[in-house]
């Protein structure tokens, strides 16, 4: 199958936040709610939208919230921006199964993380798990480098884009500045490296990454938009003023409930609020009183 990575890399270059996933008071998904959600990310000039990934809280889908979820937000998007469906999973298997409950539906890409469970598979084995979903799924796929104890290194990345035809490109989620400074220098010219360092997306920016996709770009799609163009453009003063005041937010969000920080976020700029899936904890008085004094200049 023959993919012209060159327009892909262009539409999926930018800023793609990860969609939140609405749970009510008892815990389940509420698919009606993704499409206004996608509407504001749109509207604050967002490039696309990733669903299913960590800060939407994809590892704790079951198949049947998969399909809803995917469908919601392929719906919701209507073709207008590019749709980039997320795969938390621990088998080759498993993946494959994940994509086939997305029949119907147009996928850009996939956003696919290495195993995540104790065991760990070696290189040739990563490659493979990777071959394998795109030669059965045909679909882009997107390497979602954000496993601790399954961490990719920068050249094997680098060989899987190399060596199989349908992985155009990662998402560094690690804080290691090194690793995505390595991937942008000796990517491809049409292979895609997008950064998931949300203290240091100006960083990522400036050195040259493709774009984000983070928690932050999902709280503050307008913010993390202008700071993209602005960097972009060479304006790296005004860059910085956003920069200083998105790490200020950082520093008081917790990493342990994150997403529920971020739908707090969303709901502080007139999204209905929703809680995270138990039992990740909510967002507590403390932690909304911090995240409001940092929203300051930012909303």
């Amino acid at each position: 199958m023959k993919l012209d990575k060159s327009a892909l890399k262009k539409s999926l270059t930018g800023i793609l936040p990860p969609v939140t996933m609405p749970f009510d008071e008892k815990g389940h998904l509420v698919p009606n709610a993704i499409a206004p959600q996608i509407d504001w990310i749109f509207e604050s000039g967002a490039d696309a939208v990733v669903a299913g990934g960590s800060t939407g809280e994809g590892h704790a889908l079951n198949d049947g919230e998969f399909r809803d979820a995917m469908a919601a937000t392929h719906e919701a998007v209507n073709g207008r921006k590019p749709f980039v469906a997320g795969l938390i999973v621990n088998s080759t298997l498993e993946a494959i199964e994940r994509v086939r409950l997305l029949d119907g539906m147009k996928v850009d890409a996939l956003q696919v993380t290495p195993v995540h469970y104790l065991f760990k598979p070696g290189p040739e084995a990563t490659i493979e798990h990777f071959r394998q979903i795109w030669e059965e799924c045909g679909i882009p796929i997107l390497i979602y480098n954000v496993i601790p104890w399954n961490y990719l290194s920068a050249d094997l990345m680098l060989k899987i884009m190399d060596e199989v035809p349908g992985v155009v490109g990662m998402k560094q989620s690690s804080g290691d500045l090194k690793s995505l400074s390595d991937l942008v220098q000796n990517a491809k010219p049409d292979n895609l490296v997008l950064s998931g360092i949300d203290a240091l997306l100006y960083s990522a920016f400036a050195m040259g990454a493709d774009g984000a996709i983070s928690a932050l770009t999902s709280a503050l799609p307008g913010a993390t938009s202008k700071l993209f163009k602005l960097t972009r453009e060479g304006k790296h003063e005004e860059a910085l003023e956003i920069h200083w005041k998105l790490n200020s937010l950082w520093n008081v969000l917790r990493h342990d409930n994150l997403p529920a920080c971020v739908k707090y976020i969303q709901h502080r700029q007139g999204l209905p609020m929703y809680g995270p899936r138990a039992p990740m904890e909510p967002v507590s008085a403390e932690q909304k009183k911090a995240i409001d004094a940092a929203l300051r200049g930012l909303i």
